[in-house]
């Protein structure tokens, strides 16, 4: 099982990439780095490609609505060049908020855009013709262009692409094109109930070149006795995700927890959140939901966390140190345990 953090955007460029090379020598094998409507992630990232030399480098997330996606197979074939073959694309349709309200551009069919993103940068990195259908936008005037072909050659025709999906048919569409996916909530023990259906599904329908499904899943991190402060971090942020990143009807994080099992918990932990009582919706989180799709606790306790991911097939371990908790310690602790 690999190690993945996904690298905080505090503090200024030059300090986050010298917190990066610590984690490459501590053992973590990916790191992401984050966009959403904050700094872009291809800047930093090939920073970070100079300052580093073994970590893979991961867009985590790149919206396919916030680019082309020729554009998209531009970025990261040219990442994957600057850093030496290092480049994973991850990709996701983030949520109407965000795409609408930050970009200003409808949200619409967002499994089908990131199927096409996907599909379009492979084809590109192959060196094809790229041919658009109007999948993505609008239908394209025949006499208007001609279908072109990446003028560089990429270092891997291949880079690897990871899908960040939470319904149905997004987590099914991810198990039958992507080369990983980026999961959140990830509850070990309901993992096969929940989530085996969908990935049954698309795994039928998968390339058997695209080799096994990559799982990435974990969660907040901090190892010791007194876990006190980053349980209730991780409290407030599951009720931020469940209770307010979306409206009443399109919220996929309470969706999720519901399918989960929690379907009371999350009815009342977005009542709460939204009617502005964002302490007593952190409150309202279940024990288990927030024990078990985070790695907190005593020494043994994230010992056993880390074995129930290994058991359930994750192949890659997502870690987010608590605040407080040193990044490099953290890491190198879960990797002598794998």
């Amino acid at each position: 099982m690999r190690l993945s953090i996904q690298l905080k955007r505090t503090g200024r460029a030059a300090q986050i990439a010298e917190e990066a090379a610590r984690l490459e020598s501590a053992g973590v094998d990916i790191i992401w780095v984050t966009e959403s409507y904050g700094f872009d992630s291809p800047t930093l990232l090939a920073y970070l490609a100079a300052r580093t030399s073994r970590v893979q480098l991961g867009f985590g997330i790149m919206s396919v609505f916030s680019r082309t996606a020729t554009l998209i197979a531009q970025t990261a074939a040219g990442l994957d060049d600057v850093s030496g073959g290092r480049c994973l694309l991850g990709l996701g349709a983030s949520g109407p908020q965000v795409v609408e309200g930050w970009h200003g551009i409808p949200y619409r069919r967002p499994v089908a855009r990131t199927r096409a993103v996907a599909e379009i940068a492979r084809a590109a990195w192959r060196r094809e013709p790229v041919v658009h259908h109007g999948i993505i936008d609008i239908p394209l005037r025949a006499d208007q262009g001609r279908a072109l072909k990446m003028i560089n050659s990429p270092l891997r025709p291949a880079i690897p692409v990871y899908v960040a999906a939470l319904g149905e048919a997004n987590v099914a569409m991810a198990a039958e094109i992507a080369d990983g996916w980026l999961s959140y909530l990830f509850l070990p023990e309901r993992a096969d109930d929940v989530w085996g259906p969908m990935i049954a599904s698309g795994t039928q329908k998968r390339s058997a070149e695209l080799g096994p499904l990559d799982i990435v899943a974990g969660g907040l991190a901090a190892i010791g006795d007194d876990a006190a402060a980053a349980m209730a971090a991780a409290r407030a942020r599951t009720a931020l995700y469940v209770g307010g990143m979306g409206p009443r009807a399109g919220n996929f994080f309470n969706e999720l927890a519901c399918r989960l099992g929690f379907e009371r918990e999350a009815a009342l932990i977005q009542d709460l959140f939204l009617s502005g009582r964002k302490d007593e919706a952190a409150a309202a989180v279940p024990r288990e939901l927030v024990e078990k799709t985070n790695l907190i606790g005593s020494p043994g306790f994230v010992r056993d966390r880390v074995r129930a991911y290994q058991a359930t097939g994750v192949g890659t371990l997502d870690v987010t140190p608590a605040d407080g908790v040193d990044p490099v310690a953290t890491i190198a602790q879960i990797r002598e345990w794998i």
